[in-house]
């Protein structure tokens, strides 16, 4: 499934490296596990092989993918709840959110992102809301990092960038249908 050195993902906590393949003698029965130490955190972990793709741990994405993310994040947010961002909407979301994060999908965490960006700046964003952004923020930018060859604070300005651009044309719409009214 997984060889040696390679990068993978491991959901809601980012990129990994598998460092070695070990057998383990676990309940009397000898069990083959992935020891997986994350490139952002000082943590290593064992993972039975034989569970790694029910935990979802995946290969890193391909560069059509993260080509694909940045389309993604450049739409618009298509969110029928969109102007009810009160906090029983918040802990709805927040739930869903987290269930996207743990699926290790790295398109719909791009969209959570969008979502949060875009909320942003509509609001002052609450802890969880800014607490979510940086987690999926920091997840994407380990994957495109890693993917595009790039420094992690690259991918970080170059996410940032895609919202800085898009709010500066909402801002020129705006104040060009203030002087045409």
């Amino acid at each position: 499934m997984f060889s040696m050195n390679e990068k993978v993902v491991y959901p809601g906590h980012g990129v990994a490296q598998v460092n070695r393949i070990v057998e383990k003698i676990i309940g009397g029965k000898s069990t083959t596990l992935f020891e997986l130490k994350f490139l952002s955190k000082d943590m290593t972990i064992l993972v039975p092989t034989d569970n790694a793709r029910a935990i979802g741990i995946r290969k890193l994405s391909s560069e059509k993918s993260i080509d694909d993310i940045f389309l993604v994040l450049s739409q618009p947010v298509q969110w029928a709840g969109y102007h009810e961002l009160n906090a029983t909407s918040w802990s709805k979301r927040s739930k869903q959110y987290q269930f996207k994060i743990r699926s290790g999908d790295i398109v719909e965490i791009s969209k959570i992102y969008r979502d949060l960006q875009h909320i942003g700046h509509r609001k002052e964003l609450s802890f969880g809301e800014r607490s979510l952004l940086q987690q999926t923020e920091t997840l994407l930018a380990q994957e495109i990092s890693m993917v595009k060859n790039l420094v992690e604070e690259t991918a970080i300005q170059r996410l940032r960038s895609l919202f800085l651009l898009s709010q500066n044309n909402l801002n020129t719409k705006a104040a060009g249908a203030r002087t045409h009214i």
